[in-house]
């Protein structure tokens, strides 16, 4: 949901509502001050004080039928009501008192400086207002150039009994073990006293995005009951030189004076980056921002109750003397969490929604393979929100299994109208693949296909799920899997005679999968156990880079080439061995378009 953010208005406007306060105030608001600055007597005073010679000037308003008068000091000014008297001007005359036309106005020194000051102050205040607004702006609120400079702003999260704890984070088991630790200490840190430990000062969750390293971080804080300070690597990143480091020590210093707490920096590779020495390409400003976060560090004494935990997907371009025992001390993996762990990260963010009694968590997490926690949160929510489209009050099977496809292959897309050409090539190149998984030895077993267009530009697809966790694959595996995915093609070659476009994401994992055999795993007779290929940012997508001689990169490229071409035509013999049933699956896909793993194994079996 887009910020619906309110019209700048131009500064012409703040000034014509300035002048229009102080027209009011002029016009309202000092009548009115002037009007109670006016002592009223009665008439009888009014006579009194005038034979007695305490009138200095009076004025007779004969329309509003009152008296105004002065006393002979002329410093107060009184009135009066008008009531019938003959004697009144010649009484005034004998008293000397002068009766000319003239508006007696209250001329008091309080309202004089008013009308003077206040204008002021109301235009003083309009640009103060408006000078914090560009500060703002210009330097982010509180961190801005004039306010708060060098402070953390750091988020403090204070005790609570009803923040999150350990059994809101499922699916980490062993990073949650290694944590309790933490969480001990905290509550009781006389018993490692006793014995002579010390706490690590810093613990370094490291994972792929979306695993739990925040909530984890979070979930000590909820448990050990204390305050928790979260502040993320790149808010320490400033257009000043030294604010970094200014903001470390503020940080530090508010951790210190809540002791026992716990100090979270995600994402801490920000300014955690290996330092270059003063070469090209350097930055002064996160080097000194680095340093001051180890000198910190290094300062904090042994069981001085204050933990640092930092998160990062990034931990081998960390510098080596932040990973070092003394400072980061202890490192917690955070991985994707296996079949069980699926299955009850799943049970804990359905606690949130209704669910029908015949929803399988287990059949779901099956499917999921591969999925991190934050998305096995983002499968449940889609199901809820697909149930609330269909009118339904709690969310099925069918809704979980189906937001599952729509997180892996998008939504799908109603408008897509294929020809039926396209739709009888697109059955034929899914029913191609499922056909060759399934005539293979140590291939996962088909649970769905079907040839409905998604969002992300996939005709179709054939959804394979492994029966329990999967780590190891042997060589034979790879290879059927990389004739699973040419099965596609091979089948369009078969029936058509020809090729087309679709087969395009078929042809990028299979070769991928044939290059890592050659240059990481050591599955060739050629290369033997020779690593050819180094892995970058693991947890980030894994960037490949060969190290080899350019002559050693020819062979591995024609040698990536003759073992996809030998699966390839594997899956062609493997195809034109089951025409029969290539056939009928596919005129059975052409007419339901959406078929179950069973529904093609019973017409397999057949």
């Amino acid at each position: 949901m887009n910020e619906v953010k309110s019209p700048k208005k131009p500064l012409l406007y703040y000034y014509f509502v300035a002048m229009l306060l102080v027209m009011l105030f002029n016009f309202i608001a000092m009548p009115w001050l002037a009007e109670h600055q006016i002592k009223e007597v009665d008439y009888n005073t009014f006579v009194t004080m005038t034979e007695q010679g305490e009138v200095g000037r009076v004025e007779i308003q004969e329309q509003s039928n009152r008296i105004l008068f002065t006393s002979s000091d002329e410093k107060t000014v009184y009135k009066t009501a008008m009531v019938p008297d003959d004697g009144l001007v010649q009484r005034l005359l004998d008293a000397g008192v002068s009766t000319t036309g003239e508006e007696i106005e209250q001329t008091s020194t309080l309202v004089s400086i008013l009308a003077w000051v206040l204008p002021i102050i109301i235009f003083v205040a309009l640009g103060q207002y408006m000078s914090r607004k560009m500060m703002e702006k210009m330097g982010g609120g509180g961190n801005s150039m004039m306010f708060n400079m060098g402070r953390s702003n750091a988020k403090v999260y204070v005790k609570s009994a009803e923040g999150i704890k350990f059994d809101d984070v499922a699916g980490e088991d062993e990073a949650k073990e290694n944590l309790t630790e933490v969480v001990n200490y905290l509550h009781d840190p006389s018993k490692y006293q006793e014995i002579g430990a010390s706490m690590p000062k810093g613990i370094l969750l490291v994972g792929p995005p979306g695993t739990g390293k925040t909530m984890l971080a979070k979930a000590v804080a909820g448990e050990a009951n204390v305050p928790f300070f979260s502040m993320s690597g790149s808010e320490f990143v400033e257009m000043f030189v030294g604010m970094g480091a200014s903001k470390v020590r503020d940080l530090f210093k508010q951790a210190k004076e809540k002791a026992p707490c716990i100090v979270f920096i995600d994402e801490i590779d920000a300014i955690g980056q290996k330092r270059s020495g003063g070469q090209y390409g350097g930055n002064d400003e996160r080097e000194q921002t680095l340093n001051q976060l180890l000198t910190e560090m290094d300062g904090f004494d042994d069981n001085s109750g204050v933990i640092i935990l930092a998160a990062t997907n990034r931990p081998e371009s960390l510098d080596p003397a932040l990973t070092r025992p003394g400072r980061f001390d202890r490192r917690v993996p955070v991985e994707l969490p296996d079949l069980k762990g699926r299955e009850e990260i799943l049970k804990v963010h359905a606690r949130k929604i209704k669910l029908a009694e015949n929803v399988d968590f287990s059949t779901v997490a099956r499917m999921a393979s591969g999925a991190s926690g934050a998305e096995l949160a983002n499968i449940v929510n889609e199901a809820a929100l697909r149930a609330v489209r269909d009118g339904r009050k709690l969310v099925t099977q069918a809704d979980l299994e189906e937001s599952i496809e729509t997180v892996i292959a998008g939504y799908q897309k109603k408008n897509a109208i294929l020809t039926d050409k396209e739709k009888w090539i697109v059955s034929y190149h899914e029913i191609g693949h499922a056909l060759v998984a399934a005539r293979q030895t140590h291939s996962a077993p088909v649970q769905k296909i079907t040839i409905i267009p998604r969002t992300s530009g996939a005709l179709g697809y054939t959804m394979q799920v492994e029966e329990g966790n999967h780590y190891l694959m042997s060589r034979e595996e790879i290879e059927n899997k990389i004739a699973t995915f040419t099965g596609g093609r091979a089948a369009e070659e078969v029936v058509f005679g020809s090729v087309t476009t679709g087969a395009s994401n078929d042809i990028e994992q299979a070769t991928k999968l044939a290059r890592a055999m050659l240059t990481r795993y050591g599955m060739s007779d050629e290369f033997g156990m020779v690593a050819l290929e180094t892995v970058t940012n693991q947890y980030l997508g894994g960037d490949t880079s060969l190290a080899c001689s350019p002559e050693t990169q020819a062979k591995i490229d024609q040698l990536v080439v003759d073992l996809v071409e030998r699966q390839h035509q594997k899956a062609l013999q493997i195809l034109r061995d089951d025409r029969q049933k290539l056939d009928e699956l596919a005129r059975f896909l052409h007419e339901k378009e959406t078929i179950t793993g069973q529904e093609f194994m019973s017409i397999l079996n057949a």
